[in-house]
């Protein structure tokens, strides 16, 4: 009788669950033709037709079958999906109004208390937080020490570190990580930390756990299914008891910042959202508190560290791979800088081939694959379908980077897609790795000016080396879900 019991019971929550599937499935169709794409099945969507380690790549082969514009079902939640490089611009850039809103995404929603912050927040609150993010960082841009010569200063430390390895093999994961860490902490805390101060050590290897983890499996599961994850144990946990570290960090120099506070004269984005914390201290529904400090900071010190530190590292692996395209780049700063001084932004135009190889590597490492999602603020007509307000949409910029309609070889390392005929650089309209629209990443300005100063820098000094044979380097992602991490790897850095 008990175990006629417990299967009628089961049979009763199957039978529920597919009434609640099929009810929400008749709801969405009322409201709007949302694209096709592969049938969801009760509680878990398409999870099974997604890859674990892989998903950018399972969208992207679904794609194949259903079109660039298709749905797919997240758990119960009916997301669109945007391939190739055409449709993602008609959405982000001609459409930008209608598609500009933060889409939901469990992992991000929890790390910022519910949207706060410049990057998960909507409406007014992202309004006022961007707008006062993008004056404030040009501002600390402009002034007596200009984020150039910040950059700059990290490059000579760095390559002062890279010399102490005396050509021995080392890991550059958190070498690159202190580098640029430390460009955002002077803009964003006044001052930079020692290499080997315990605290930032501490404090950036968190960072590092948690880009890795909203990366993988466990990641990819909670966003999926948030209110399961959510309650049981497994190393999702840790990617929230590391962002609480950082949060706690923050919020002590945010105390320290506050005892040493002169109004008139600001000296980094913590004095600023201060003293504008102040100025509204009476204004109801201000956006300038204490909560909103913490999740800014915590966006710009945190995206301001682990996508560019990434990036560097993961291009140190392609230029072992290719040493013939690392000479090159020797050649082209022997002839435009040479050795005794330190290379600058203006050089940027007048190094096509550099730049050419920076660019390559941003598209073709693709930190970002998914980008963020986005949601559409209004109902609107796409593509001949009539998708609702409030319907999540994923961009995919792998689909842009990757798109053959504009990169001759989208899945082969080749710089020549950003150079022309007369050697010259040439612009791309698939190169997207900051996204695009109104919700381009904040910091897109900064990162470039260190891609180009960190890597001009470190080849400008030395010449790179592998400590086991180029045919084993591996350029395949060691993780790839909301981020695309590189396999761990050494290399020596020999002094030219």
């Amino acid at each position: 009788m008990e175990i006629l019991g417990a299967t009628a019971g089961l049979l009763v929550i199957c039978v529920l669950f597919l009434l609640l599937n099929t009810i929400q499935v008749i709801q969405r169709q009322g409201k709007g033709k949302l694209p096709p794409g592969p049938t969801p099945l009760p509680f878990l969507g398409n999870f099974l037709q997604l890859k674990g380690k892989e998903v950018f790549k399972s969208l992207l082969e679904l794609s194949k079958k259903y079109g660039p514009v298709y749905t797919i079902h997240l758990g119960m939640e009916p997301v669109v999906v945007l391939c190739n490089c055409d449709i993602v611009k008609e959405a982000l850039n001609d459409n930008g109004e209608e598609f500009g809103a933060r889409g939901y995404m469990p992992l991000l929603d929890k790390m910022s208390h519910g949207g706060h912050g410049v990057i998960a927040s909507n409406g007014e609150r992202w309004k006022q937080l961007r707008r006062f993010s993008l004056i404030t960082l040009r501002n600390f841009g402009m002034g007596k020490r200009s984020i150039e010569e910040r950059i700059q200063e990290e490059a000579r430390f760095l390559a002062k570190e890279f010399k102490n390895t005396k050509g021995q093999p080392v890991d550059p994961t958190f070498y690159f990580s202190k580098a640029v860490s430390n460009v955002i902490c002077s803009i964003v805390f006044g001052d930079r930390f020692e290499y080997e101060d315990k605290e930032y050590l501490r404090l950036l290897d968190f960072l590092n756990q948690t880009f890795r983890g909203v990366s993988s499996v466990w990641g990819q599961l909670y966003n999926i299914f948030p209110k399961v994850m959510g309650k049981l144990p497994g190393p999702h946990n840790t990617i929230f008891q590391s962002v609480d570290v950082i949060h706690e960090f923050i919020k002590k120099r945010i105390n320290m910042h506050k005892e040493t506070l002169d109004p008139s004269s600001p000296r980094d984005f913590l004095d600023c959202f201060l003293i504008k914390m102040q100025q509204e201290k009476d204004v109801p529904q201000t956006e300038f508190h204490m909560l909103g400090a913490v999740n800014t900071t915590f966006d710009l010190f945190g995206a301001g560290t682990e996508t560019v530190s990434t990036t560097l590292r993961y291009g140190l692996l392609i230029l072992l791979k290719h040493p013939d395209i690392e000479e090159r780049i020797h050649k082209e700063i022997d002839s435009i800088i040479g050795r005794n001084r330190a290379p600058c932004i203006e050089d940027r135009s007048r190094m096509p081939y550099t730049d050419a190889v920076i660019h390559e590597i941003q598209r073709f490492t693709d930190i970002i694959p998914m980008g963020l999602p986005h949601k559409l603020t209004r109902d609107i007509h796409f593509q001949g379908y009539s998708i609702p307000k409030g319907t999540t949409v994923y961009p995919m910029l792998s689909s842009v980077l990757h798109d053959p309609k504009q990169f001759k070889y989208p899945y082969s390392f080749n710089p020549g897609h950003f150079v022309d005929e007369n050697g010259k650089f040439r612009k791309n309209d698939g190169f997207m790795p900051f996204s695009s629209g109104k919700r381009i990443c904040v910091g897109e300005g900064l990162a470039r000016m260190e891609l180009f100063l960190f890597i001009s820098t470190v080849l400008q000094n030395f010449t790179l080396s592998s400590p086991v044979d180029t045919d084993d380097l591996d350029l395949t992602p060691h993780l790839s879900g909301f981020g695309n991490v590189p396999c761990p790897y050494k290399l020596c850095f020999i002094p030219r």
